[in-house]
């Protein structure tokens, strides 16, 4: 049986919409069955039509949707719902799938304050239903076997974290130029209170604690706008305290002119480092103070890949794994999750996927690092 998919967002036009649903049908085992694509009815009936849906299945709101599908039989409604709006229209649609009955997949940041990442946190408690939010950089299979590496100690105790994120496609004022991926993330009704650290920085935070285990308990930022007359921040420097007294800096910025998806992680332990980079995604650097320095590669013979790479490699060596693939690792954790629901097995792989504690996580640091600025750069607590 396939897992039914419905879909909030990702119309005409959006960037991250194709993504999802490639990434959901990359392993056949998600299948897309309705959708309210656009708060424009007439992009909606376009967008879903293009997915092959009937159009009793397109709808012109989310809150239709919802509503219509809820009152379908079992075995026809969707077993969850992806949200894959800006940031403003994470938090309405999560609460009423949930309560309708469905599970929530959505994009990050989790909503636009700690107050509503609660709120979705009790509604979660209380209704039972499942919940995923697509930090999808967690999905690569050398970020998997850098996270091993740490927990079983190979590293030994980790004393400082270096993560950064850095694009330049902001470099300019492109929100007002018709650029409508720049348009909703520079304006704070839609993006909520940050830019750049909402977009980008949240991904950067997540990394960082996903991969090391530790949490951030305490940060120093110091964000701001480069761009004359943007009014959210398209640049921000941070440094971090960790929980077990380790330090570290988090960079985060599109106006970095020339940069184009550089995400990077650097982890330092007592007995060795290890350091990774997204636009070259297959690749590990472990670093030893008594050896040569390695290079661990996906799905070579010569690399000790460990339980969750292996789960989360599709091909073989040398093939790129790339942004769909990460991507695609998300959607079938959870789908596995939903389906171990309903048949009420235990899989260990499936629970890997960033949740909704991970999304409250994000949000808290978002509001930390804007107060943190606001009083030039004190320390604030998480």
């Amino acid at each position: 049986m396939k897992i039914r998919m419905g879909m909030i967002g990702g119309g005409e036009g959006s960037f991250i919409g194709p993504v999802h649903r490639m990434a959901a049908r990359l392993d056949g085992m998600i299948e897309l069955v309705c959708g309210a694509f656009s708060s424009d009815p007439a992009v909606s009936e376009i967008s879903g039509k293009r997915e092959g849906l009937d159009s009793e299945r397109i709808y012109g709101s989310w809150q239709e949707m919802l509503n219509r599908e809820s009152t379908l039989p079992e075995d026809r409604r969707p077993h969850f719902i992806a949200i894959v709006t800006p940031n403003h229209l994470h938090y309405g649609p999560s609460k009423m799938a949930l309560e309708a009955g469905f599970s929530v997949l959505c994009d990050k940041p989790l909503c636009m304050s700690v107050a509503e990442a609660i709120d979705l946190y009790e509604t979660v408690q209380r209704t039972g239903r499942l919940f995923c939010l697509t930090h999808n950089y967690t999905g690569y299979p050398m970020v998997k076997r850098a996270r091993e590496m740490v927990r079983s100690g190979e590293l030994g105790e980790i004393r400082k974290i270096a993560v950064e994120y850095l694009q330049g496609w902001l470099y300019s004022a492109v929100e007002n130029e018709g650029n409508r991926q720049a348009e909703w993330r520079a304006d704070p009704e839609r993006a909520g209170i940050a830019g750049a650290m909402a977009d980008i920085g949240t991904h950067a935070f997540n990394l960082a604690e996903y991969v090391s285990g530790l949490e951030v308990v305490s940060l120093s930022a110091d964000l701001h706008s480069v761009v004359p007359g943007r009014v959210l921040d398209d640049d921000g420097n941070l440094f971090l305290r960790f929980n077990n007294g380790a330090t570290g800096t988090l960079l985060a910025s599109q106006i970095a002119l020339g940069e184009e998806n550089s995400l990077s992680l650097r982890i330092y332990g007592s007995r060795g480092s290890i350091s990774w980079h997204q636009m070259e995604p297959n690749g590990l650097t472990v670093r030893w103070p008594d050896r040569p320095m390695q290079i661990y590669r996906t799905a070579t013979a010569f690399t000790e890949m460990g339980n969750a790479a292996t789960l989360h490699t599709r091909i073989p060596a040398g093939h790129p794994e790339g942004f769909i693939e990460a991507f695609a690792n998300i959607y079938r954790n959870f789908a596995l999750h939903i389906a171990a629901e309903m048949e009420g097995t235990a899989q260990e792989a499936s629970l890997d996927y960033p949740g909704i504690n991970e999304g409250i996580r994000g949000m808290k640091f978002l509001e930390a690092s804007v107060a943190s600025t606001s009083e030039k750069s004190f320390w604030k607590n998480i």
